[in-house]
């Protein structure tokens, strides 16, 4: 009887298809199932933009996917050497990544020219088309798509603001770094500017000393306002531009809430941390089979707004109640 039973076990298994048989062979536990594995780049160090990573873990969290298929974060950080980024981006590479999540341009101009095979999802490029990262914001027509950091609206937020907060606003000092996307940014914000009824003027300031002489300058152009439209910038130069903004009593609105926290005027900026939590349903949809070539380039839509009121005091200046109400954080 057992050796018939064996004989009738094998006669079926020889009469089931080759795929079946296949299917069966290569069967595992779900537990020895391959995860998902996410390359990390960012630009910073882990210490100042460990927050960030935590909230797109975060995202991912709130996405149901089963313990099996949650993806593995090899997160590296280049501690503001970007001339280590398009290492980092290789290296990931050759570990047997399935997507490549950076933080910002110069990250995602490593990504792009580490592969064109790998998808990328970026987060915080200032202006993706214009870098060629994208060909259009509804049509990436790549491997990469992702979050802005700006947006028209943002821009025209912060003018409002400063229209508020400066009567009689018209002359505005607008200082700028060479940053990638620089150009399309400019002609943002001397577009709506116009429309507001004030002029600009831009300081290119990519060094210490020309910061310096970018202050001097606009106090001898009589600005009565600043706009920093730089991107992330580190204790050190934050502290720097912060200590000038004061020295000349200019007032001046930041990109960042790291600006009024050090002692700045205020700042309204894209809160980050949506960002990344709006990123993990983009990489989450890539994962499940979507192509980034066809999933549409997404702006910020949530702002923080940060006042401190101490500088305030000290530059003479009056907060208007429409600005304390509007604040998400009042330094006082």
């Amino acid at each position: 009887m057992r050796r018939r039973g064996l004989l009738g076990l094998f006669s079926i298994a020889m009469a089931l298809p080759p795929v079946v048989l296949a299917a069966q062979q290569n069967a595992r536990p779900a537990s020895q199932e391959r995860m998902p594995r996410i390359g990390f780049i960012a630009p910073g160090s882990q210490e100042n933009s460990q927050g960030l990573l935590d909230a797109f873990r975060e995202g991912l969290s709130g996405l149901g996917r089963e313990e099996v298929s949650h993806p593995v974060i090899l997160d590296r950080w280049a501690d503001g050497k970007a001339e280590r980024l398009p290492d980092i981006a290789e290296e990931l590479i050759g570990s047997e990544i399935d997507l490549l999540l950076t933080v910002g341009t110069p990250a995602t101009l490593a990504a792009r020219s580490a592969t064109s095979r790998i998808p990328v999802v970026f987060v915080g490029v200032g202006d993706p088309v214009g870098q060629g990262i994208v060909n259009s914001l509804a049509r990436p027509g790549r491997n990469v798509t992702g979050l802005t950091l700006d947006s028209l609206d943002l821009i025209t937020l912060r003018l409002q603001l400063l229209q508020e907060l400066v009567q009689k606003l018209s002359r505005l000092a607008v200082i700028v770094r060479n940053d990638p996307g620089l150009e399309q940014r400019l002609l943002d914000i001397r577009r709506i500017a116009g429309r507001m009824g004030f002029k600009t003027r831009e300081f290119e300031a990519p060094t210490g000393q020309a910061l310096g002489l970018a202050f001097r300058w606009l106090v001898n152009d009589r600005s009565d306002a600043v706009y920093l439209a730089s991107g992330p910038l580190g204790p050190a130069k934050r502290a720097e531009i912060i200590a000038l903004a004061g020295k000349v009593r200019i007032p001046a609105i930041y990109p960042t809430r790291a600006f009024p926290a050090a002692g700045g005027l205020l700042s309204c900026g894209t809160d980050e941390k949506d960002l990344f939590r709006r990123a993990a349903t983009i990489v989450d949809k890539v994962l499940n089979g979507a192509r980034p070539a066809e999933l549409a380039v997404e702006q910020p839509t949530k702002f923080e707004l940060v006042i401190n009121l101490k500088t305030a005091k000290a530059l003479g200046l009056t907060v208007p109640q429409s600005i304390l109400a509007r604040a998400d954080e009042v330094i006082e």
